[in-house]
């Protein structure tokens, strides 16, 4: 029987293209407001895969609207009680389910302060929802695998929407609609990335690397591998693991890359290459040739992926990766150990 969790692998084009479709012209609406407050810098809060799509809103915000971005400490506002100061920022908080009383108190506090607050989740009916003054609704439906797939993907597309709706950007936004058929693509080779993941059914641990946009794919995938086949999954910037981790790589040790296309590649690619010559077991997820020629396992993506939303794509191959880890390694795959599909933290 199919597992919940490649259901909603599989089920993430459609999502997708819901989502597109049923908020847009809220978006529109919350872009709009955004432009009227003019911020001065956006603070994102979250936790788990959501924290990851942080990761990527961080370069997104940066890049495309040219906006100062942290990401918030939460336990600031709750167990020491000494929030930072607030005042002009947007605070935009992402969670699927909404519960987390930690990134609810994130929005409380910065409403109390006066900064604008939009809520990115999937629980219209949610605390989070409840507490931000605008949200955005990633309609998956249900997501029954512990394990965030759907929903991942679903938060960075809601995202890329609100980046370019800010920036009244159309040419971006006829960009987005094209990615629901690029991870089609992607998920067409679902059996081949499952067979190639049982070469590594002995593997205990290793890590997972790229730099800009698709830094955040690598703690996704990592979180992904950690949850769901419990190895010891590291992600990094390629431009961090060169200060000391490198001295893990021997012969045989696993690096998964993320190669982006443009303005990364040749400098990923040449990192890919030391690797090789290293004797590391490369697996590159990638669009670029010459670096899937490196691979011991290529995990190919479709070609020209805008690389501000590669990390949508990217991360497919990535799950597909693990589910197919997971299944070789014989464990749970909708139901990993000792965790839960809703994780409340103060």
């Amino acid at each position: 029987m199919t597992s919940h969790l490649q259901q909603e692998i599989l089920e993430q084009p459609e999502t997708l293209r819901h989502l597109i479709a049923q908020e847009r012209e809220r978006i529109r609406q919350v872009a709009k407001a955004i432009r009227d407050y003019n911020p001065r810098f956006i603070m994102l809060a979250a936790r788990g895969s959501s924290d990851n799509a942080a990761r990527y809103g961080q370069y997104l915000f940066g890049t495309i609207n040219r906006l100062p971005v942290a990401l918030a400490t939460p336990s600031l506002f709750t167990l020491y009680e000494k929030p930072p100061r607030m005042a002009e920022s947007l605070v935009i908080a992402i969670s699927q389910s909404g519960q987390s009383p930690d990134i609810v108190a994130v929005v409380e506090e910065g409403r109390r302060q006066g900064a604008m607050t939009v809520a990115i989740t999937n629980d219209v009916e949610s605390p989070l929802a409840q507490a931000a003054a605008h949200t955005i609704c990633l309609h998956t439906g249900p997501e029954r695998s512990v394990a965030a797939t759907k929903t991942y993907t679903s938060s960075l597309v809601a995202i890329a929407m609100l980046s370019a709706a800010i920036d009244e950007n159309e040419d971006c936004l006829h960009a987005i609609e094209t990615v629901p058929d690029l991870i089609t693509r992607v998920t067409g080779d679902t059996d081949k990335i499952i067979r190639a993941s049982e070469r590594y059914r002995y593997m205990d641990a290793c890590v997972v690397v790229s730099r800009g946009y698709n830094y955040a794919t690598a703690y996704e995938i990592a979180l992904k591998l950690k949850e769901l086949t419990y190895i010891l999954a590291e992600p990094y910037s390629t431009a961090d693991f060169q200060h000391g981790p490198l001295a893990l790589v021997a012969h045989g040790f696993p690096v998964m890359v993320i190669v982006p296309q443009n303005t990364l590649v040749d400098e990923v690619t040449d990192f890919v290459d030391e690797l090789k010559q290293r004797g590391a077991e490369l697996l590159i997820i990638s669009a670029h040739q010459p670096a899937l020629d490196l691979a011991q396992t290529a995990l190919p993506l479709p070609s020209n992926i805008p690389e501000w939303l590669s990390p949508v794509v990217a991360v497919v191959p990535g799950q597909l990766f693990a589910l197919g880890l997971t299944r070789a390694k014989g464990y749970d795959i909708d139901q990993p150990r000792n965790i839960h599909k809703v994780t409340r933290t103060e």
